[in-house]
């Protein structure tokens, strides 16, 4: 395994018009890390990972994928990231082998190994009985996997899936959180953002509470829960006491 981060993120920044959106953010994850990226509305979240996934270009700072800068090597490190919208983004008339075969031939994959990792995905997520359906009869939730499907497709290293879980049912959730689970433990690295501070507490290895653009904390719950001096207390009591006091994290210490 590469002694690299995963994704290593230096003195990121965005402005729109005179708003910071991100804030001279620097953040290094490891390959093999569930870490999620928490944060209230308007935190910078969707626009770090945006910027991550190359559909915005930062106005300071830079970003490497395993050691591939994002803007002098964007192929190189798109090859090896996923990048899933809250918004399930698929083609309604087509159903998930066809989608999934598209999606085969913009990553270049071999149709034979497209074919057998598409019939994988689907029956792991439990598609594999409406292979053939429109997708346009689909429900969120089987949006939902579809898209993810895609996503994993051409096995990525780098995952970055924001609100995953947005409307999606008890099972269908469960059924895409064991599947990223068992991609970490492949090696792969998941990064999400989302606002059930439950899946993150349960998930994450590592968590980042982003507040108007500038990190705030990072580190795992029980980092966390000492940063803030609550020990024992749950992710959303600590979240609340972070993002609403005038308080700033720096070298591991609150003041």
């Amino acid at each position: 395994m590469t002694d690299l981060p995963s994704l290593d993120i230096r003195n990121l920044t965005k402005v729109f018009d005179t708003k910071r959106a991100v804030d001279d953010l620097s953040l290094a994850i490891q390959p093999g890390s569930f870490y999620a990226l928490l944060g209230a509305n308007g935190a910078g979240k969707t626009t770090t990972m945006r910027m991550v996934a190359g559909l915005l270009r930062q106005d300071v700072g830079s970003i490497h994928v395993y050691g591939h800068d994002t803007r002098t090597d964007a192929m190189a490190a798109k090859a090896m990231t996923a990048w899933m919208p809250d918004e399930p983004l698929i083609y309604d008339k087509l159903n998930p082998l066809e989608y999934l075969e598209f999606v085969a031939g913009l990553w270049g994959v071999d149709h034979a190994v497209a074919a057998s990792r598409a019939e994988d995905l689907l029956k792991w997520l439990d598609l594999w009985d409406v292979r053939g359906a429109l997708c346009e009869t689909f429900s969120r939730g089987m949006r939902q996997k579809t898209a993810l499907a895609g996503a994993l497709l051409h096995e990525p290293k780098l995952l970055l899936l924001d609100e995953p879980f947005s409307g999606l049912d008890a099972a269908v959730a469960r059924q895409v959180k064991d599947l990223l689970v068992e991609k970490t433990r492949a090696g792969a690295t998941v990064v999400l953002t989302t606002h059930v501070l439950e899946i993150a507490e349960r998930l994450a290895e590592t968590i980042a509470i982003l507040h108007r653009g500038q990190l705030k904390a990072e580190g795992t719950l029980e980092d966390l829960r000492a940063l803030a001096d609550r020990p024992g207390a749950t992710l959303e009591d600590i979240f609340i006491d972070l993002v609403s006091e005038p308080v700033a994290v720096t070298g591991g210490q609150l003041s």
